[in-house]
């Protein structure tokens, strides 16, 4: 035998697998439900993900019209020790203003960043856009889902 030969069997497989890897090998995710842009542009993410972020709170949080004046307290009181370091009401500080946050993102989502930053900075697009603008990943404080609760609740206040 000759030292040129084609590419055997063996050689198309390997290319083919190569090829394969190099795309990741994933099927495409078919788009959220109602398959709009936004789905669409969000990496697989469902709907609810893109809205809500990633976290356990996997439902709709359902706030009551009224403020709870004590929840709101205990919210201030765990922003004041665990978050006031980065965030403040009216401007960009470490992190982003969060005075009107509850105006731009769910409830959900936004128990979801506190008790999940990590992959929500790392996965969901308003993380990624988050990091990419203050050049800063939130750390995890160990807020319990009940004081994520109080936080949003005294975010509500503002």
């Amino acid at each position: 035998m000759s030292g040129k030969q084609g590419v055997g069997t063996r050689g198309w497989i390997l290319i083919a697998l190569l090829g394969i890897a190099a795309c990741g090998g994933k099927e495409a995710s078919p788009p959220a439900a109602g398959g709009t842009p936004a789905a669409s542009a969000g990496g697989g993410l469902s709907a609810f993900q893109l809205e809500h972020g990633f976290g356990p709170v996997t439902d709709v949080v359902e706030l009551p019209a009224a403020i709870d004046p004590a929840m709101a307290k205990q919210g201030q009181d765990v922003f004041e020790m665990k978050c006031a370091a980065c965030h403040q009401m009216e401007q960009r500080f470490v992190g982003p203003a969060l005075g009107d946050v509850v105006e731009r993102r769910s409830p959900a989502f936004i128990m979801n960043f506190i008790l999940n930053p990590q992959e929500n900075i790392e996965e969901h697009p308003v993380g990624k856009e988050l990091l990419a603008q203050f050049m800063s990943f939130m750390p995890n404080q160990g807020v319990t889902r009940e004081e994520a609760r109080a936080i949003l609740e005294y975010l509500r206040t503002k």
